[in-house]
């Protein structure tokens, strides 16, 4: 795992500064504290930062064919390396190092840009064609290493992270019309970023620079979808996702250096520990996060996980007053406004697990891959719900809101989320996503930004999306944009982030692109039967697991906020909102708080993402 970075100078005749190529690199260093390297040729300037996880010895980077015509700077872990070796091998192809990178090059040498279709793993990496004057630019398919990328001062300027590219001496324009965006999903999805001409290369892109251009361009895709033709046979499948979950699950442990998995609690990745003590000779190490509060904590889950399969164990305790350190190293590692609070757990679990470790595997990608989501519930619900007659439809939901008016704290958030499944579950698909997607109501949301001039708006992103997938069945609906949307620009970039603000790298063995690839085309039936979530893995690996993981509720890696910012000790922090300078809605502001404090709503995550923002634009609003 690493950091990369560079310039390319569309004048030819210019030089690259290697002064600031050092300096752009220099911001990386989180990502790759082990090493460094630099290639300066005439226009172009590349950097690389480095983070040995194999070939310690001779790795380093950039790495060079035999005639320098060919060079490379990678960020990332190829897990097939030693299979397409030898297949490179038969070919006639020399290696000099043991490395994953090597690969890559000589991939790129036998195959050009078809290489990308032969590797299994996570990467964004920069490849320069001396032969053709030309930069090859390559992002994984489903978007676990990032690239940002912009042309400025008539330079084409790339970077692991956009501190990188900033720190060639960009003027930092936040682009305001994406507020509203930001404010409904909690993140950025690609192609935007918060900058005004910094772009995200969108998972399963590349590109190719050259003179005074570049383009882009799509290598891979979830296959197409045969709504009639999805895969029912439920003996094979169980035993098709086994196997290559399992080949996955060992791929990741190809390491020189010591590593371990986080271990939530969740079938996930407790799944995921159960196939590593399998495969591994001696006990895997692993690190959990929790809290005070009952309802979020899941150590005694990751416990009896750790028991049944004699982890070597630890676990840490998030407390409220850890919400500043939070919070600038957020913003920070983030670069954009990120709204996402369990950043905060992930970034804590990456701490204590960089102690021990170099690199984890984890049990991201399940819900994605599996359909395990409750909102998969909620789309076969939708189908049933749509039967029953108007009348009971439009009195039930206000039945159960008037009498969760009643009540504060728990239950109310519970009755308010049944009165949610009930008006999503009426809705046509494209509004449900809509409101489901938003963290706020969307029309609220729409008042909170109207003083921030146009704004891009979600409907929109979202019919955009679909314009490029015509599916019908909103069950596949929904399993499209959470893998194509959700998870790269949301929860991969949560995890990306924070793992390397610790330099430690993190493996997903669901998001094996054979897995993705398989699980796409199984139908909604085998991966829910009845309303059971995630029925292929629990009739699988599941069996292995203690009987408590596959009783327990559906939980996400969420934190307490609404408890957290009910203490006085944050109150006024929580004015300092509503008194904000730049454009927000003080009003609309207010009405959450109150909400919030009252136990009306728990609208914790989203006053998470007001702090993140008001932050964020203290810091670069006035540019």
């Amino acid at each position: 795992m690493c950091g990369i970075t560079g310039i390319f100078h569309y004048d030819g005749s210019r030089p690259a500064d290697e002064g600031i190529v050092r300096k752009m690199t220099a911001t990386l260093t989180h990502r790759g504290p082990d090493g460094e390297g630099y290639y300066i040729k005439e226009n172009l300037g590349l950097g690389h930062r480095r983070l040995t996880i194999i070939d310690l010895e001779t790795g380093d980077q950039p790495l060079f064919n035999e005639d320098k015509s060919i060079t490379i700077i990678y960020n990332g872990e190829i897990y097939n390396y030693i299979e397409l070796r030898e297949e490179l091998k038969k070919t006639g192809c020399v290696f000099k190092t043991n490395s994953d990178t090597e690969v890559i090059l000589r991939a790129y040498e036998k195959w050009g840009t078809d290489c990308q279709n032969k590797l299994n793993g996570m990467w964004a990496f920069t490849i320069w064609d001396d032969r053709k004057k030309q930069l090859f630019i390559s992002r994984d398919r489903l978007g676990e290493k990032p690239l940002y990328y912009t042309v400025y001062d008539n330079t084409f300027i790339f970077g692991s992270e956009i501190k990188a590219i900033l720190a060639y001496g960009i003027p930092p324009r936040p682009d305001l019309s994406l507020s509203e965006l930001y404010l409904c999903l909690g993140y950025v999805p690609a192609p935007f970023s918060f900058f005004k001409n910094i772009s995200k290369l969108k998972q399963g892109h590349y590109l190719l620079v050259k003179e005074n251009s570049f383009t882009e361009y799509p290598y891979w895709d979830v296959p197409p979808l045969a709504e009639e033709e999805m895969v029912s046979d439920k003996k094979k499948v169980y035993e098709n996702f086994e196997n290559i979950l399992r080949d996955a699950v060992m791929i990741r442990m190809r390491s020189d250096v010591p590593f371990g998995a986080f271990l939530s609690g969740g079938l996930d990745s407790s799944s995921v520990v159960a196939l590593m003590s399998e495969i591994s000779t001696v006990p895997v190490r692993t690190f959990t996060i929790g809290f005070r509060s009952r309802e979020f904590d899941e150590r005694k889950l990751a416990r009896d996980v750790a028991v049944k399969f004699n982890t070597r164990h630890s676990e840490f305790v998030v407390e409220p007053d850890r919400f500043d350190d939070a919070l600038n190293r957020i913003l920070h590692h983030y670069d954009e406004p990120f709204g996402d609070s369990s950043a905060i757990p992930t970034g804590y679990v990456s701490k204590i697990a960089s102690r021990e470790v170099k690199m984890v595997l984890t049990g991201d990608g399940g819900d994605e891959v599996l359909s395990g989501y409750n909102a998969y519930q909620v789309e076969k619900f939708a189908r049933q719900y749509r039967n029953i007659p108007s009348p009971v439809k439009n009195f039930l939901p206000e039945l159960i809101a008037i009498f969760g008016n009643a009540f504060t704290g728990t239950l109310r958030y519970k009755l308010n989320r049944a009165v949610r499944v009930l008006h999503y579950a009426a809705q046509p698909y494209q509004k449900r996503l809509l409101m489901k997607s938003s963290w706020y109501i969307p029309h609220l949301i729409e008042e909170l930004t109207a003083g921030l001039g146009k704004q891009v708006k979600l409907a929109d992103f979202i019919n955009d999306f679909y314009g490029k997938y015509p599916v019908n069945d909103s069950f596949y609906k929904l399993m499209l944009f959470q893998l194509k949307v959700l998870l790269p620009d949301d929860f991969l970039v949560k995890v990306d982030r924070m793992s390397m603000a610790y330099s430690l790298e993190t493996r997903i063995p669901f998001l094996d692109h054979r897995l993705v690839e398989y699980m796409m085309m199984v139908s909604k039936n085998i991966k829910m039967e009845g309303y059971e979530r995630k029925s292929v893995l629990r009739n699988t690996i599941g069996k292995k697991l203690p009987g408590t993981i596959l009783r327990g509720p559906k939980k996400g890696f969420t934190v307490p906020m609404h408890d957290w910012f009910k203490d006085r000790k944050f109150d006024e922090r929580l004015n300092s909102l509503y008194q904000n300078d730049f454009g927000l809605n003080g009003k609309i502001i207010k009405e959450i708080l109150s909400a919030n404090k009252k136990g009306q709503a728990d609208l914790g995550n989203f006053i998470w993402m007001l702090f993140t923002f008001k932050s964020w634009m203290e810091n670069y609003g006035k540019n």
